[in-house]
């Protein structure tokens, strides 16, 4: 294994076992309410569990933004800087909580406007809400903080949290559940506390590892007019680009409802296959983040591009593995996160499509990571435009025929256009370029 590999996989390998585990808290409460005794709970974590998924995923960029700009002042060794990003971050992040906080009535209401759940899903689904919508301060914290510590090439703090979180989450659910019986209440509570934790974590762990980087900030300038400007203008872009992936996933989880609790309840757990991928790859991006980003700032042409070239073989290699996995096991790992017949019974007709998005979604997940570490934000958005474009092209044009089947097709073909538009654009800007 040569020495970039092992630098790659330094990164990834913690940041793997640490995304993993993000869909893990959703895994917990989907497998605790399946067993619950009817999929109307299933249905209520899904609503729930998407728009808190899907309102998160818009501030997206405060651990983007940070991770890129993080990773090139590192790489210009500008700690001054490096300290400035982690206030300027953090302090944007506390505002948008605040912001959640104070609107979630109208937030609720359009929300679910949107999503249409049926009613017996929906009273269950409001519960689960009013109580995980007060962990968004902690959510937006722990955004910000993991976005500058994999800047800093730093992926096992973020597994430690990870895996803190989910620890706590296990207990508290299966105890406020089981041994108070407080049922979808108790799911979304275990979820608040858990955040919570892992934010206090990850300030213990910051404070223990980079206090020394307090003798490097100078709070003057953290909030000048051209840093914030920058710092805006790169994640203005993360922020539309996250707004079309919102879109296509809010829609997908609308379109699904509109066909009863069995249907949704059979997306959302085919979903968790989808996300478990996702998450997993993402360890690959934030390598491709860090050491990117790094060698970009250094202006390390040649590092850049052996890295890119080692990393993309790493993808695919871990593409090709969980296509067969999910092949040969799919219904397997479907039965662990329900025991309802029906849903089971319905979800063998639609397992096949979570076979195709390794495949189909590896190219863009990767480059994702590369266009971040770079700064690259407005080739994202084009990728992400073009891609929701067709989603919603090819589902209103299969729908009538296909029904739930158009909308695993649209978005098998959102995941590959994601990633063919983006290898274009890479390919006709060039990566060798200093400015991007």
């Amino acid at each position: 294994m040569s020495p970039l590999d092992t630098k790659i996989l330094r990164i990834a390998l913690p940041s793997i076992v640490s995304n993993i585990t993000v869909p893990l808290l959703g895994l917990i409460d989907v497998a605790i309410v399946g067993h619950m005794g009817s999929p109307v709970y299933i249905g209520a974590v899904a609503v729930g569990s998407m728009i808190f998924n899907l309102l998160y995923w818009l501030f997206a960029f405060l651990r983007m933004g940070s991770s890129g700009l993080t990773s090139q002042a590192l790489g210009r060794r500008d700690l001054a800087e490096v300290a400035r990003l982690l206030v300027r971050s953090a302090a944007i992040a506390l505002g948008i909580a605040a912001l959640l906080l104070l609107f979630q009535v109208p937030l609720k209401w359009l929300m679910f406007w949107f999503i249409g759940p049926t009613e017996d899903v929906s009273p269950l689904a409001s519960a689960y809400f009013d109580i995980v919508i007060w962990g968004a301060p902690a959510t937006m914290g722990l955004y910000s903080l993991s976005g500058w510590f994999v800047g800093m090439q730093n992926t096992r703090i973020p597994m430690i949290i990870s895996i803190g979180q989910n620890v706590v989450n296990i207990l508290a659910s299966l105890g406020l559940v089981y041994g108070l019986g407080l049922k979808i209440e108790g799911v979304a509570l275990g979820t608040v506390i858990a955040q919570y934790a892992g934010l206090l974590l990850a300030v213990g762990l910051l404070l223990r590892y980079y206090g020394r980087l307090r003798s490097h900030l100078v709070l003057q300038g953290t909030f000048v007019r051209r840093a914030m400007s920058q710092f805006f203008h790169i994640n203005r872009n993360i922020f539309l680009r996250t707004l079309c992936l919102v879109s296509v996933n809010l829609y997908f989880t609308s379109a699904g409802a509109r066909h009863g609790a069995v249907i949704l309840s059979v997306n959302t757990i085919l979903m968790q296959l989808y996300l478990f991928y996702s998450y997993f790859m993402d360890g690959f991006a934030y390598a491709g983040e860090a050491l990117g980003g790094k060698a970009f700032g250094a202006r390390n042409v040649e590092a850049f591009q052996a890295m890119l070239r080692r990393l993309w073989g790493w993808a695919l290699a871990v593409a090709v593995l969980f296509s067969l996995v999910y092949t040969c096991f799919g219904l397997r790992i479907l039965g662990i996160l329900t025991d309802e017949p029906q849903v089971m019974e319905t979800a063998s007709e639609f397992v096949f499509w979570v076979w195709l998005v390794p495949l189909a979604s590896t190219t863009a997940f990767i480059l994702d990571g590369i266009f971040i570490g770079i700064t690259a934000t407005r080739g994202m958005l084009l990728s992400s435009f073009l891609a929701t474009l067709s989603f919603f092209a090819l589902y209103f044009l299969t729908r009538g025929l296909w029904g739930n089947h158009a909308l695993w097709l649209a978005m098998i073909g959102y995941l590959a256009m994601r990633g063919i538009v983006q290898a274009v654009w890479l390919r006709k800007r060039g990566i060798c370029k200093t400015q991007v």
